[in-house]
């Protein structure tokens, strides 16, 4: 393939390192172009104080000063990406659009739609895979059949990345960049204001070099990762999941420095867990690749009959989740930290999945498209995931009649109230075992340190034992349909 003039389309891989479609796009063209879209077609749905906004916005000025450094730049267009991409092939003059992969069904139908009209233009269309290690079917059972269990799909996965190493190699941009096309009159980034949204300090360190400084102070302390990732109050996680989202850090480059630590030794136990947290989403990538059914329905179809509460009772209970008014404190302090920061932890993430649908009897479904609102890291196969998971709904989820006691999972992984008070101030003044359930504290005990109950924190929405009993109830439905 030998190209006069290619673009290279960027969406979530917003870096210029490892990049596999700019590599193929530099590697078989005379000159290529590089084109961001802030696409109205996602952005209308948004918030004007979206904080990812601020991410991308920071991240493409890291992309542009990366790309003028080797010799090119990055055009940043507004409005319908179908419309502006075809729009800027045609004003360029190019031969080919060049796009990393998007498993999403919105995304693969408007991939699908692009080529379809740069293909009418006498145009092509090259998609290269990017942000997973294996997609689609290529770890698949004996049988040729989708995994839906994660161990064994992990297994596979390993077995696979042994066998093909090479997988792992990276794209080298610096070689090709004599065919950048030169910033000769390139126009200035548009600021957020420009596209109707607040602008800001990004929730996080953005750009390649957000995510690389992220990762070096990750990689210090990652032999302690498989015991710290479980408590809140620590600072124990990479907190890379946002720059895995847009791609400002290369899956490989993670992948590989991990493995390197296992063999070394130097990354203890916990680079090997860390290692299967990635390989968790490829397994989620794939799940929805095989299953777009899950966007909308069930993993499991017999999980659809599960009668989710509705009415103005539900509609209130959801609020009070929502906000961080359920009155269990870490239920509370997770939500508050996701709503201030669009942060949350991932063991939290499990607690409050797990409060909503068992102890609130809400569809999963109200709570994903909240996180889908307000977490940073946002991106539809993890999130799907991790909810059809605690809702038992998903492959591989919770067994429905495992329930999360949030007193338990609170003195368990938060036994000192750490995390709890950093986001319930009001409640400081409690001791580490007042703290996890201030309702089984005595009135006058709670007034001597500040807190009245119904005032200065909620009583609990729900009592944890009769939810338990109602869930039990609710999924005696599927229980009926699996034993027939």
């Amino acid at each position: 393939m030998n190209l006069s003039k290619s673009l290279v389309w960027f969406r979530r891989d917003l870096r210029a390192f490892d990049h596999a479609a700019l590599h193929h796009a530099l590697r078989c063209s005379q000159q290529v172009f590089c084109v961001f879209v802030y696409d109205t077609d996602i952005l209308d749905g948004l918030p004007r104080d979206d904080r990812r906004l601020r991410f991308i916005h920071a991240s493409l000025a890291s992309l542009d000063e990366e790309l003028r450094r080797l010799g090119g730049y990055l055009i940043v267009r507004h409005g319908s990406a179908r419309d502006e991409v075809l729009a800027l092939a045609n004003e360029l003059g190019v031969d080919a659009v060049h796009t990393c992969a998007d498993y999403e069904p919105l995304a693969i139908a408007r991939d699908t739609d692009v080529a379809q009209q740069l293909a009418a233009q006498g145009r092509a269309f090259h998609s290269y895979k990017d942000q997973v290690i294996f997609e689609k079917d290529e770890v698949l059972t004996l049988a040729g059949q989708p995994y839906s269990v994660f161990t064994p799909y992990k297994n596979a996965w390993l077995k696979r990345l042994a066998a093909h190493p090479e997988t792992l190699a990276a794209y080298p941009i610096d070689a090709y960049a004599h065919a950048f096309a030169p910033p000769a009159s390139a126009p200035a980034l548009p600021a957020l204001e420009d596209i109707g949204f607040e602008s800001g300090e990004p929730p996080l360190p953005a750009g390649m070099e957000g995510a690389e400084a992220l990762f070096e102070a990750f990689v210090e302390d990652i032999a302690d990762y498989g015991r710290a990732r479980d408590f809140p109050a620590e600072d124990g996680t990479s907190r890379l999941s946002t720059h895995l989202r847009f791609g400002t850090t290369s899956i490989r480059h993670l992948v590989r420095t991990a493995r390197q630590l296992m063999l070394s030794g130097a990354g203890g136990t916990g680079a090997s867990v860390w290692l299967s947290e990635l390989i968790w989403r490829d397994f989620y990538a794939m799940v929805l690749s095989q299953n777009p059914h899950v966007v909308e329905r069930s993993f499991k179809p017999a999980f659809d009959a599960v009668q989710w509460d509705i009415g103005p009772d539900a509609d209130a209970l959801f609020a009070a989740w929502c906000e961080g008014r359920t009155g269990y404190p870490l239920v509370d302090a997770a939500m508050v930290q996701l709503n201030t920061t669009g942060f949350m932890h991932n063991r939290l993430r499990m607690v409050t999945a797990s409060f909503l649908t068992k102890d609130l009897g809400i569809d999963w479904r109200r709570g994903e498209r909240y996180f889908a609102l307000k977490l940073n890291d946002y991106e539809l196969a993890s999130n799907n995931g991790g909810w059809q998971w605690a809702a038992s709904t998903g492959c591989d989820a919770q067994p429905w009649f495992r329930i999360f006691n949030p007193v338990t999972q609170s003195t368990r992984f938060d036994a000192r109230g750490e995390f709890i008070r950093r986001y319930l101030p009001q409640l400081a003044k409690l001791d580490g075992k007042q703290v996890h359930a201030p309702w089984l504290v005595k009135p006058e005990v709670l007034a001597e340190r500040g807190v009245v109950l119904g005032q200065d924190y909620p009583a609990p929405v729900v009592d944890h034992d009769a939810a338990r009993r109602r869930t039990l109830e609710r999924f005696a439905v599927v229980k009926k349909a699996v034993s027939v």
